[in-house]
Formats: structure tokens, C-alpha cells, sequence
């Protein structure tokens, strides 16, 4: 149940990236383009996610275990840190220059685009360097 739960999740959220237009990187890129042919669209996107996420997030804050019994797992490190920081900037440059973050580059696979195989190629590669690096530092 646990499975079919999450597969269901997951394919409701990978519907709704392509609905709102997050799988196209000329959207996305128009929406970082403060400066110019700025496409409002994807704040809208944002602010319903935002709006849609307030009231689960609230109920889980207040429960120890899921619907399904599983243990609720929220992040409890609350601090801003450099590593945070630096993983945002790292993020961002990279949401900046592709116009493609990884959930709906999860959901462009489906699509075939050989720029998703490249984008979502280079994120496994960047996991990877990260357990290596995290492993060294003795975490």
C-alpha cells in the first residue's frame, strides 16, 4: 500500500509539472528573465504550491506518524548554514543556466528530450560526487 501510495503521489506531482509548464526549460528560463520577456506565470505556479502545501504541512508538524502508519519524517535542522547556502546557489545557477530543476526533470524523462537524459545524467553524477565527498568528511 505503502508503494502504490507513493507511485500515485508521485505521478500526481509529475502531472502537475507538466500541467503548469516546470518540464519546459524556455518557460522556465522566461520566468528567470527579470530583465526581459519576464512570463509572470510560474509565481503563480509557486504561490498555489505554496497555498496548497500550508495546511498538510501544519497536520504533519503536529503528528508523529503518517496516514499510513510510516513515521513522519520533516527536516529538524532549522539553521542557515554554508552548506545550505552554498547548495542553494549551486541549485539555482544550475536551475538558471538549464531552465530544468530535478522533479520535473524526473518527469521530462518520460518525454524522451535528450537534454533531460543529459540534465538528469549530470544530477545522478553530482549525487554521486556528493555521497564521495560526504563519505571522506566522515558523515
Amino acid at each position: 500500500m505503502l508503494k502504490l501510495t507513493a507511485f500515485m503521489a508521485g505521478l500526481l506531482f509529475g502531472f502537475g509539472l507538466l500541467l503548469a509548464g516546470m518540464t519546459n526549460p524556455r518557460k522556465v528560463l522566461a520566468f528567470l528573465d527579470l530583465a526581459g520577456a519576464w512570463d509572470p506565470s510560474l509565481a503563480l505556479v509557486m504561490i498555489g504550491a505554496i497555498g496548497t502545501a500550508i495546511v498538510p504541512l501544519t497536520w504533519a508538524r503536529q503528528r508523529s506518524h503518517s496516514l499510513l502508519g510510516s513515521p513522519m519524517q520533516l527536516p529538524a535542522k532549522r539553521e542557515l548554514d554554508r552548506r545550505l547556502i552554498g547548495g542553494g546557489l549551486l541549485f539555482g545557477i544550475g536551475w538558471g543556466i538549464a531552465g530544468i530543476c530535478p522533479g520535473p526533470a524526473v518527469a521530462m524523462l518520460l518525454t524522451g528530450h535528450w537534454q533531460a537524459i543529459v540534465f538528469a545524467l549530470a544530477m545522478l553524477a553530482g549525487m554521486m560526487l556528493f555521497t564521495v565527498l560526504e563519505n571522506r568528511r566522515g558523515h
